[in-house]
């Protein structure tokens, strides 16, 4: 099973930023939608974001304005930039590729005081 690979998370304080980054196979990233999702405590996995292979995005509501994802294909890596950070953002963060199917091992992000 291929794997996607995050890195970027952290510990951060309220207002703060991070940014995320998906790693993926060539083979993966140039024919699969990137999706960020992400799952906090005791709750479901959300969808956060996506980029199409031709750049197109979508956000969920409550991080529009305040997330921004991109991907650089030279280097088959997606970004999610997250900026003014809030306490109910901490979760986990994975990245997915579809339609293969592809998931990472999930990063870490805590925004706290």
């Amino acid at each position: 099973q291929v794997r996607l690979v995050e890195s970027g998370g952290g510990l951060v304080q309220p207002g703060g930023s991070l940014r995320l980054s998906c790693v993926a196979p060539g083979s993966i990233f140039r024919v699969n939608t990137i999706h960020w999702y992400r799952q906090a405590p005791g709750k479901e996995r959300e969808f956060v974001a996506r980029i199409g292979t031709s750049g197109s995005t979508a956000y969920v509501d409550s991080v529009k304005g305040r997330f921004t994802i991109s991907r650089d294909n030279a280097k088959n890596t997606v970004f999610l930039q997250m900026n003014s950070l809030k306490p109910e953002d901490t979760a986990v963060y994975c990245c997915y590729a579809y339609p293969t199917g592809s998931w990472g091992q999930g990063t870490q992000v805590t925004v706290s005081s």
